[in-house]
């Protein structure tokens, strides 16, 4: 393999990252309009969101305790987990399902889900931004995060309030809906 080849392939190997954060991207990009249709198609007005958040939690149950549990026995890992890996993997479950559940509050509350989104997906990198730098701080202290860093954070949180004042309109039915005549006298 000669030098490029070798570039192209350390290229590719270093950016598999990329790939699963865009499948993340799309997931959760979909993931409020999804949630809000669930609990809309319920057909419950006062509990479907209640519905639909006990088939998320199904779903994760699925995806996030039988498909890993299945993999480690394939992959015969061993089962030692020490204390603070399962303290803070717990505490991340905990956090994920209560902002799922915020979501669907947002939604029971009349928000619609492209603006509850855009201000969940615009607030939610501050905040890790923010959070991450103080859990573990630059060698340089807060004083020496690049202006450009906060610049980054003021253009996020910026731009969710333009994409949520901005966000075009549905269309909207046109006087009231139609009635159904019966063929029945």
């Amino acid at each position: 393999m000669n030098a490029v080849e070798s570039k192209i392939s350390n290229n590719k190997k270093g950016m598999t990252w990329l790939i699963f954060a865009l499948m993340t991207v799309a997931a959760w990009g979909v993931y409020g309009i999804f949630l809000h249709k669930g609990a809309v198609g319920m057909g419950d007005p006062e509990n479907g969101r209640y519905k639909a958040f006990l088939w998320v939690g199904i779903a994760y149950f699925v995806t996030a305790v039988a498909a890993p549990f299945l993999l480690l026995l394939i992959k015969g890992a061993n089962w030692s987990m020490p204390s603070s890996g399962i303290t803070y993997s717990f505490i991340a479950g905990i956090v994920g399902a209560i902002g799922a559940f915020g979501v669907l509050l947002a939604f029971g509350a009349k928000g619609h889900p492209a603006v509850v989104m855009a201000i969940i997906f615009a607030g939610a990198p501050v905040v890790n931004a923010l959070i991450s730098i103080s859990m573990d701080p630059p060698s340089g202290g807060i004083s020496s995060v690049p202006k450009l860093f906060w610049l980054g954070i003021a253009m996020a949180a910026i731009g969710g309030c333009i994409v949520t004042k901005y966000k075009p309109q549905g269309a909207k039915p046109h006087g009231p809906p139609p009635t159904v005549k019966s063929n029945q006298q």
